[in-house]
């Protein structure tokens, strides 16, 4: 039973890693860069859902869709003003700058006074919640992220397979020039799927936040969902989510049998393996040249 326990809060926490990880993939199959920027954007969704309950007033629903709403069009308007001018530079660059973006979001947050220096509680309706399943003790806002993240993977699966938009963004991040020629608007589905990262670190955030509080400096588990994005293959979503579920019960299973400390690099080491038995992680693509 104890066992199980861990299990199940692995699965929990490795879901945020791989929604956060989601994140990291659709930008780098989208414009292949990385955005190291994914984790700040998921405590900017944790931030926007906990002024919609507290200041607005807003119920518990209406918020969490004002949150979204509001991430995905910031990373829409992310895209277009700041990452758009610099795309075709060296990749060093492009990451320096979602490193950048982090940092000043962060300072931002934290420049707000009583609210950027303070830890605050996400009032959700399911707030320290159990359920007694046999000899388990469940923890609803597990149970909550679990489900939510089935959710979202069986949404994003259904636009990428069935909608036109889908389709286009998988054309676009075979072949950019490709479909550009065949009249799909590459830097239109750009925006958008900065926008959609966005919407979902920010899912993640509202997620994570009644677990760990909200925080300024709650981003900083963005480096642990990279990880989750190498194992997986950096190139596959249902590797996100994977390479997440992976780091998240590897670290709660080292956290209660290993000694203490392992579990801050356990992550890393999943990593360290990965790349020497399987460099393109889980899912990735294997690309061959010819010479």
């Amino acid at each position: 039973m104890q066992f199980l326990q861990l299990v199940i809060s692995g699965v929990a926490q490795g879901c945020i890693y791989g929604l956060i990880a989601l994140g990291f993939v659709l930008i780098y199959k989208a414009t292949e860069t990385v955005s190291f920027a994914q984790g700040e954007l998921m405590m900017l969704g944790a931030f926007g859902g906990l002024a919609a309950m507290t200041m607005m007033g807003f119920p518990f629903w209406l918020s969490v869709i004002c949150a979204i709403a509001a991430m995905a069009l910031f990373g829409l308007v992310l895209e277009t003003v700041v990452i758009r001018p610099i795309l075709g530079q060296p990749a060093f660059s492009i990451v320096m700058l979602t490193i950048g973006i982090g940092y000043v979001a962060r300072g931002l947050i934290t420049m707000i006074p009583n609210i950027g220096t303070e830890t605050h509680t996400l009032p959700v309706p399911y707030k320290d919640q159990v359920w007694n399943v046999g000899g388990l003790v469940l923890n609803v806002e597990q149970m909550v992220v679990i489900a939510a993240t089935a959710v979202l993977c069986a949404l994003l699966y259904t636009v990428f397979k069935y909608s036109k938009i889908g389709i286009a963004m998988q054309a676009a991040s075979q072949n950019q020039l490709a479909a550009y020629y065949m009249g799909i608007p590459v830097k239109r589905l750009n925006s958008l799927v900065w926008g959609l990262a966005a919407a979902v670190a920010a899912v993640a955030g509202l997620l994570l936040a009644p677990i760990t509080f909200v925080h300024a400096n709650m981003g900083f588990i963005g480096l642990k969902a990279f990880p989750a994005a190498v194992v997986g293959g950096f190139g596959s979503l249902p590797g996100a989510i994977v390479g997440g579920l992976i780091i998240g019960v590897v670290e709660s299973l080292s956290g209660f049998y290993l000694p203490e400390g392992f579990k801050d690099i356990a992550a890393y080491i999943v990593v360290l393996i990965m790349l020497v038995v399987m460099p393109n992680g889980l899912f990735g693509e294997k690309l061959r040249k010819k010479v």
